[in-house]
């Protein structure tokens, strides 16, 4: 396929009340490497996510029969091979999460809480992956 070359990466943000407990979720917790921005103020880190993709949905659809509409927005997901082991590596590093992990049809997942900015998803994907294109 033909890509843009100009396009390098996909940089994502997070804005938080607590940044500086969301970035130490990030940088102790989740063990993300980063990099301090030399000309911003002391602690202003940039993470290394590794491999990301993009999907795009509908602000409103049927399925199954059912109506869905969503306000148009972003929104960050955190995917894994393995949500039992991952999970449980998690809570040993202190991650708090807010419920089990349910099948969501599209793979099992569970909503991780990162301190400062509410409530991200982790999920063990069932679909097909573009990431490592």
């Amino acid at each position: 396929y033909d890509r843009l070359v100009a396009i390098t990466a996909v940089h994502s943000l997070i804005y938080s009340d607590d940044p500086e407990a969301t970035r130490a979720f990030f940088r102790d917790v989740l063990k993300w490497p980063y990099l301090e921005h030399p000309e911003s103020a002391p602690g202003w880190l940039i993470f290394k996510t590794g491999p990301s993709e993009l999907g795009v949905h509908p602000t409103s659809y049927t399925w199954e029969g059912e109506d869905y509409s969503h306000q148009r927005h972003h929104s960050i997901s955190l995917m894994c091979d393995d949500i039992e082991a991952t999970v449980a590596q998690l809570e040993a590093k202190g991650a708090r999460f807010t419920g089990p992990v349910e099948d969501m049809g599209f793979g099992l997942g569970v909503n991780v809480e990162v301190p400062g900015a509410g409530e991200m998803l982790l999920y063990e994907p069932r679909h097909p992956t573009a990431y490592d294109l």
